[in-house]
């Protein structure tokens, strides 16, 4: 799990790597609310993390602008987007012959990843946790490039699960794609309580979609 550090649009960023063999897809995992505590070792993060190194991903997290030794100050999205944009170039730096690239964000990170989505279609898959649909506008989405799932918990008291679940029944409407959508019953924001439950959830739609029979491409 090296330590990297890789240039921003406003200086430098941090992160952690897992490198791959050449043609190894890639993940990128994004952190939740800066301004709320979120870094990218937030423990939801580092378990996506690793999910993927195990998987045989290259695997990058890293802080957003203005947390730990990222420079910068926190710009309520925009700049963030920029910075994840960053952080992908440099992986693909890297990995320029990676055949699957996939996002996965928590919170305030799957509202910059899905936004992320609509400018890198290179981009086949995503894991949106607990995403802020009744605090930020996903109205972009249009229409979602890429299939993937989106992981609710049923307690959550910052996003509310009927916001969330208008949202997925928005994107289902859209055709060449499909939404998962799983619930993890008793769950708050955090997952404080049910940290297996969500992790079984990413792993079960995971063996899914990296299946070679998957017919979700």
């Amino acid at each position: 799990m090296p330590e990297v550090i890789f240039p921003g649009p406003e200086g430098r960023l941090e992160g952690r790597f897992s490198p791959a063999p050449p043609r190894a897809p890639v993940a990128l995992i994004l952190h939740s609310h800066p301004q709320a505590g979120g870094t990218m070792n937030n423990k939801i993060v580092q378990l996506l993390y690793k999910d993927f190194v195990q998987r045989g991903f290259a695997v990058l997290r890293f802080n957003f602008r203005g947390v730990g030794r990222s420079q910068g100050t926190f710009d309520n999205g925009i700049g963030e987007l920029s910075d994840a944009a960053s952080a992908l170039d440099w992986v693909q730096q890297i990995h320029p012959e990676a055949q699957q690239t996939w996002v996965a964000g928590v919170s305030f990170g799957a509202w910059i990843g899905m936004q992320l989505l609509m400018r890198r279609p290179e981009i086949r898959g995503f894991i949106s946790i607990a995403p802020p649909a009744n605090m930020y506008d996903f109205s972009f989405l249009a229409p979602c490039p890429a299939s993937g799932i989106i992981i609710q918990g049923e307690e959550d008291e910052v996003v509310t699960p009927g916001a969330v679940q208008k949202l997925v029944e928005k994107l289902r409407t859209q055709r060449h794609i499909t939404i998962a959508h799983d619930t993890i019953p008793g769950a708050n924001h955090f997952f404080a309580n049910e940290m297996d439950l969500l992790m079984g959830s990413v792993d079960k739609y995971l063996d899914y979609r990296l299946d070679p029979s998957c017919p979700i491409r």
